[in-house]
């Protein structure tokens, strides 16, 4: 039999086990940017190009594991909040278990940057924004043929309507690779306060939940 002493020590046949203690927080490197400016090609870079254990986290693999048939669009809006709420969640927990995780997101309104804020340990936030020009972003839109049209032209000036970042990367003028090496480079020499510390300083200021 196995027991656990008050000092965190599982006690048995075999001798002592020490039971680790709570995890440092996770780094969480978050891309925000419209649909097709390819925060998933610099999150797969980044994995190759990182020296250390990372988690992919992409928004749309949540989506996909929905099951179930089509629903009307009142009870869709509901469902979509709750998936990005669950996801929001997700990514905190991984983080606070002391797993280091890209997230692959957009706030592209209001409120879920809002409840990012309330979430996430700001100090171990690397958010980074991922501009392209809105031509460029149509012209990949339109190439690969499972998005809305006209869907980042909507989100374009939305997404970055927060205004402050840790880093920003182009991804009209820049490879996926490079990209995740300028992120890799920065985060060697990362600035205080960052910029989820910035926004939580200031949340009052923020635009209204919406």
């Amino acid at each position: 039999m196995r027991e656990r002493t008050a000092a965190g020590v599982v006690e048995g046949s075999a001798g002592p086990e020490v039971v680790p203690g709570p995890p440092a927080g996770g780094l969480i490197i978050f891309l925000n940017g419209t649909s097709s400016s390819g925060k998933s090609s610099i999150a797969k870079e980044l994995l190759a190009v990182l020296g250390e254990p990372y988690f992919h986290l992409p928004v749309d693999a949540f989506h996909a594991m929905r099951s179930g048939p089509e629903l009307p669009p009142d009870d869709l809006a509901l469902v979509l909040k709750r998936t990005w709420m669950g996801f929001h969640r997700a990514v905190a927990g991984m983080a606070a278990a002391g797993n280091n995780v890209v997230v692959d997101h957009l706030f592209s309104e209001p409120w879920r940057l809002h409840d990012c804020l309330g979430l996430f340990s700001p100090q171990d936030v690397v958010l980074v924004g991922v501009r392209c020009p809105l031509p460029e972003l149509e012209r990949r839109e339109l190439a690969r043929g499972d998005r809305p049209p006209g869907l980042a032209a909507r989100q374009f000036d939305r997404v970055h309507a927060h205004g402050v970042y840790d880093i920003e990367c182009d991804t009209g003028s820049t490879s996926a690779r490079d990209c995740a090496r300028q992120i890799k480079e920065f985060l060697g020499r990362r600035p205080t306060p960052t910029a989820f510390e910035q926004m939580r300083a200031r949340l009052p200021e923020l635009p209204a939940e919406g």
